[in-house]
């Protein structure tokens, strides 16, 4: 699911209304009926976090459904993408190259 319909479905199951969620981030209730209704980009990671917390949630989830990774993952690039690639090999496959160990 996008990141705006998901954040919407979640703060709505709680029974959090759209004008008190958009205060606790500190954004205006029109820039989040945007973003909820995939108006805008996902926004920036300091909401993506506050929003995770007021609803509850894991970061990391409201962070893949934003389309990007984590702040602390961008910055380890090169072991996400090496863990990925090892979590994915089949067993039995040997590396072609030193990225894929």
């Amino acid at each position: 699911m996008a990141f705006g319909l998901s954040v919407r479905a979640k703060r709505i199951e709680q029974g959090i209304g759209l004008n008190d969620f958009a205060e606790r981030l500190g954004v205006s209730p029109a820039y989040w009926s945007r973003v909820e209704r995939e108006q805008e980009n996902p926004p920036r990671d300091e909401l993506v976090e506050k929003a995770a917390a007021i609803l509850g949630v894991r970061m990391d989830d409201l962070f893949i459904e934003a389309g990007r990774l984590p702040p602390d993952m961008r910055n380890d690039l090169a072991r996400v993408v090496q863990t990925y690639r090892r979590m994915r090999r089949p067993v039995g496959i040997t590396p072609k190259t030193p990225m894929d160990q």
